[in-house]
């Protein structure tokens, strides 16, 4: 079965650093893009990064540019979303999602939510 898991999320103060986790598997994860969106209440969802595996060509929205970075290990299936100078406008449900391509309209897969909450 496909699955991918998503975690690290938590409460973290404005300023301070997290590090989101998914883990892939049942699929070839080397030839796919993985995606960390994310939707806080009655907000529209948001692509914040997303990573091509095989080449590690990234992508980052404007609004987290500079202050996250996503990286991969093809060894343990898992893509990392590293998020620093946290701001409460980041608090958000956070999920991976895995694709051919970063740009798609629908995602392939889909793992679960991981809560990132930033007080200020």
């Amino acid at each position: 079965d496909v699955q991918l898991q998503a975690s690290g999320g938590g409460l973290v103060r404005a300023g301070g650093s997290r590090r989101l986790s998914c883990v892939a598997s049942g699929f070839l994860f080397d030839d796919y893009a993985i995606a960390w969106f994310r939707q806080a209440p009655g907000k529209e969802r948001e692509r914040v990064s997303c990573i091509f595996i095989s080449d590690g060509t990234t992508f980052y929205a404007d609004s987290v540019k500079g202050r996250f970075a996503i990286s991969s290990d093809s060894a343990k299936n898992t893509v990392y979303l590293h998020m620093n100078g946290l701001k409460p406008e980041d608090t958000a449900t956070y999920r991976c999602a895995g694709d051919l391509v970063c740009f798609g309209s629908e995602y392939d897969y889909w793992g679960q939510g991981t809560q990132v909450t930033v007080s200020s």
